[in-house]
């Protein structure tokens, strides 16, 4: 009892109900996640809840699931990338253009593609950095360049025929009856978390996006992190798009876009959970399979296919609120 005959409030309660909170949050994406698998399986016990339905989902999502991993990159050190999806649709067609039209061997046409990544991350990078253009202006204007050269490379047609070796890696082999895209979308994962919690370069990503005058100050090379984090950016789009080309068999100049909005979707997403204020990569791929699946649920039932839109925007919008909410509520390197 204290002085006045109240009885203290301790510190162990108090820190019990906030480690409760803390997990309750960390948990609550992936736990809304088996709530809407339970719905959808109660409303299609014979068709949703299928090994083979969740082998295609995982599959078929891969290459959004590795574009969202690109995306955290650059936001994390505070910028924008709305060029990763035209990236994708780069990197597969240069494949089908090389591949299948050339007669180059896969392998040379996998460098390539990467290299082409590398390539728009370096050019995203000069004009957002030496010039102090809006990261979002910049890789806008490189989304419609690299979207017409796309089609005078294609014709603006789908390139059938790549070579099935790729095909076989990514889609024709399994593990546990899962396509193997799904475990380079999770090997990535791992990688990122270990460059983001344990490297001395994911610090100073996550100082940089935090404040970028005050990681200047404490002798971070702000430029050279910023133009790092636009050029891994661009090469992991490249790979997901060699994802992609192995997911299709084929190259398309034009659905590749169609990954954008749902990748942004769910890195802002991804970060209100697993480490709540933070993009990380658990969080996005957990979010990534959450959007794929409630894509999937309603696709099934018969919903129209402007829902989707509709689904993949409202999704954004609510990620980006959250997230803001959360960067009042304690320190964020979000936006």
């Amino acid at each position: 009892m204290s002085m006045d005959g109240s009885t203290p409030i301790t510190a162990a309660p108090l820190r019990r109900r906030w480690l409760t909170l803390q997990l309750a949050e960390r948990l609550a994406l992936p736990a809304v996640w088996a709530v809407l698998i339970i719905g959808f399986g109660i409303v299609l016990p014979d068709s949703f809840l299928t090994w083979g339905n969740f082998a295609i989902l995982f599959a078929s999502y891969a290459p959004g699931a590795v574009l969202s991993l690109a995306i955290i990159v650059p936001l994390t050190a505070g910028d924008f990338d709305l060029s990763v999806g035209a990236t994708l649709t780069l990197s597969s067609c240069i494949i089908g253009v090389l591949n299948v039209w050339g007669g180059v061997p896969i392998g040379l046409t996998l460098i390539v593609a990467i290299a082409a990544g590398a390539v728009v991350g370096a050019v995203n990078a000069f004009f957002i950095i030496f010039f102090r253009i809006p990261s979002l202006v910049v890789t806008l204007g490189t989304t419609s360049l690299m979207t017409g050269i796309v089609q005078l490379m294609t014709d603006s047609s789908t390139i059938g025929g790549i070579a099935p070796s790729l095909v076989d890696a990514v889609v024709g082999l399994r593990l546990f009856g899962v396509p193997l895209a799904f475990y380079y979308a999770l090997a990535l994962a791992v990688v990122l978390f270990y460059v983001f919690e344990y490297v001395p370069l994911g610090r100073r990503l996550l100082f940089v996006g935090r404040g970028r005058e005050v990681a200047r100050l404490n002798g971070i090379a702000v430029a050279r992190v910023r133009a790092g984090a636009l050029i891994a950016s661009g090469v992991l789009s490249a790979g997901a798009g060699i994802v992609y080309a192995g997911v299709l068999g084929s190259a398309d100049p034009s659905s590749g876009l169609n990954f954008l909005l749902p990748a942004f979707a769910a890195a802002f997403l991804g970060a209100t959970t697993i480490v709540p204020g933070r993009f990380n990569p658990w969080g996005a791929i957990v979010a990534t399979y959450f959007l794929a699946t409630g894509i999937t649920g309603l696709s099934m039932l018969g919903i129209p296919l402007w829902v989707t839109n509709v689904f993949n925007g409202g999704a954004l919008i609510l990620a980006v609120t959250v997230s803001q909410l959360t960067r009042g509520r304690e320190a964020s390197d979000i936006g």
